[in-house]
């Protein structure tokens, strides 16, 4: 009896001990049901976000920069391709899975890590120091603007955290030849100088964005784009009118040139006489904006375009046009060249040339003669004159730090400041403002605006001396540059040059030093001139500083070149014919 009974409890013991089991077990399998509609349908949007933030990211995409082109469509600033590398610091931080921590371990692998900083050429103190969580950081750049070729081998390391994004890098062709003038851009591809800075706006682009998959590591999978969320914007392009080939002539001319003469600096200018273009502007010292490391800020300003100087007798030939046109002085009117005081000032030349008509004026540079040619005219009708051909204010090319340069007013001219303004002094400018004013006389009277892009004609000149003056104050010119003139080595052979020289004392710290400025302002072929060029050499400490001796020659190289390669017919046997004939 006892024993059946405790076999009863037994069972009845077992039975509720299966019972409780079922009873769990439908437990369990009722909270996985829960858990998986938890999952399939309720939270279904929550953890698909959440996927997505662990495996599908957002990366900027870069947008093309526009180019930068000459006049004849050659590269002059172009962008090309190049990887960034960077680094989640927090990233092994974050990340538990066993994946995960094997592949943090590969940052105890100091011999990869030595690998990436070899490749990126950078220490392995500062490749450590990026990984560094307690910065709290989550993205740190190691190297910006790689090679691709280099970019694919640091990705071939696999390093967790590390990662390659595509950038742009500007590259300038021509280097140091165009460098004042395109200027460059910073590390995020800004302008930063010159036309990158000016045109900036027309030259960046609109950057884009994608989604992306990424594997384990967070690294990008490159062939898994999700999907596009913008298309990043090219900039546009840029076409000058510079003209390459006279941009590289000319550069080379005056660095020699500057070099020869143990210069300070120097500058030069090339305008089309019809347009106004500028078809070259080019200074030294220069730089190369594809490696500015160690290089003085003061090597980046475009001097032909920012620096003013006082121009010297290169004012001349202007005086001479404004009192011809306004009547003052008639052509055939001589001048006599002895000492002129004015008001207990005197006004001298360096040699005594007698009496000369208006022609010999120029061709010796009298600084007599102009200043009683300057004196002839009322100090309003002559300061509106060179007031008109732009003389104080901006030529408007909108180039960053342009120059406007400086003017007296008329009316708090003493005569002695009117007498001097005639020879170049007391006024000052910057080379292009200098070019600029002679367009009146090479264009028969038609001032013309400047332009750094490409344009097909001026629509803004103006008409501020007659033809007739224009051609007779350049027929003149022409007498300069012969022989017994100040600018014999101005001469291009075949063809007829009309130029001017100056020499100017320069001020330094408030004073006429000892040194000079030496100058050289012309136009060819004389019988209708196609280029204007503007020559100015800071400083020569050689021995020479006359502009007819040290800028002059500078000019002649560069305008025969120039001339040769635009295909300019020759027009010296012209000249010849005419004379002849008489």
């Amino acid at each position: 009896m006892l024993l059946a009974k405790k076999t009863s409890k037994q069972a009845d013991d077992f039975s509720g001990r299966r019972k409780l089991v079922i009873i769990l077990m439908l437990a369990a399998m009722l909270m996985l049901v829960v858990k998986a509609v938890q999952l399939q349908v309720l939270d279904t949007q929550f953890l698909q976000k959440q996927a997505r933030s662990r495996h599908v990211g957002t990366v900027k995409i870069a947008a093309y920069r526009g180019q930068i082109k000459d006049r004849n469509g050659e590269g002059l600033a172009v962008s090309a391709p190049v990887g960034s590398v960077w680094v989640n610091p927090q990233y092994c931080r974050v990340k538990t899975g066993k994946k995960a921590k094997q592949a943090c371990a590969e940052l105890n692998n100091v011999s990869k890590l030595k690998q990436l900083a070899k490749l990126l050429g950078i220490s392995t103190a500062k490749v450590t120091r990026s990984f560094d969580a307690s910065s709290n950081k989550q993205f740190v750049y190691l190297k910006r603007r790689i090679e691709p070729g280099l970019a694919e081998q640091v990705k071939a390391l696999g390093l967790p955290g590390v990662a390659v994004i595509k950038e742009f890098k500007r590259f300038y062709p021509a280097g140091e030849v165009t460098a004042h003038l395109l200027g460059f851009t910073n590390i995020d591809d800004k302008g930063q100088e010159g036309l990158e800075l000016m045109h900036n706006s027309t030259l960046e682009g609109v950057p884009g964005s994608k989604r992306v998959i990424r594997d384990g590591a967070r690294r990008v999978i490159e062939e898994h784009d999700v999907e596009s969320i913008k298309e990043s914007e090219a900039g546009q392009d840029l076409h000058l009118s510079i003209d390459e080939r006279l941009q590289y002539l000319a550069y080379r001319e005056l660095k020699t040139a500057v070099i020869r003469h143990k210069a300070e600096a120097g500058a030069l200018v090339i305008l089309e006489a019809e347009t106004g273009n500028v078809l070259a502007v080019v200074n030294q010292p220069s730089f190369n904006p594809n490696s500015r490391k160690g290089m003085k800020i003061s090597h980046y300003r475009n001097r032909a375009i920012t620096d003013v100087f006082e121009p010297g007798s290169t004012m001349k030939p202007l005086v001479v046009a404004a009192a011809l046109d306004g009547g003052y002085v008639k052509e055939d009117q001589l001048f006599t060249t002895k000492n002129l005081r004015i008001r207990g000032k005197w006004v001298k030349d360096g040699h005594d040339y007698g009496t000369l008509n208006l022609t010999n004026v120029l061709k010796k540079s009298s600084n007599v003669a102009a200043s009683k040619i300057a004196l002839s005219m009322p100090p309003e009708y002559f300061w509106r004159f060179y007031n008109s051909l732009g003389f104080g204010m901006s030529p408007g090319v909108g180039f960053p730090g342009e120059a406007s340069g400086s003017l007296p007013e008329y009316f708090g001219w003493s005569e002695f400041e009117q007498a001097t303004l005639s020879f170049g002094y007391r006024i000052s400018m910057s080379v292009l403002q200098l070019a600029r004013s002679y367009t009146a006389l090479a264009d028969d009277g038609q001032l013309h605006s400047v332009s750094l892009l490409k344009r097909e004609q001026d629509d803004y000149a103006q008409q501020v001396i007659s033809a007739a003056t224009a051609i007779k104050v350049r027929t003149m010119l022409e007498q300069v540059v012969k022989k017994d003139g100040t600018a014999y080595q101005a001469r291009v052979d075949g063809y007829r040059v009309a130029g001017k020289t100056g020499t100017v004392k320069k001020v330094k710290n408030g004073a006429y030093s000892n040194d000079y400025v030496s100058v050289f302002v012309g136009m060819a072929p004389a019988s209708d001139p196609k280029l204007i060029i503007a020559v100015m050499v800071d400083s020569p400490h050689a021995g020479q500083y006359y502009g007819g001796l040290v800028a002059a020659p500078i000019f002649s190289k560069v305008m025969g070149g120039a001339l040769r390669l635009l295909g300019v017919a020759p027009d010296e046997e012209q000249s010849m014919s005419v004379l002849l004939s008489k």
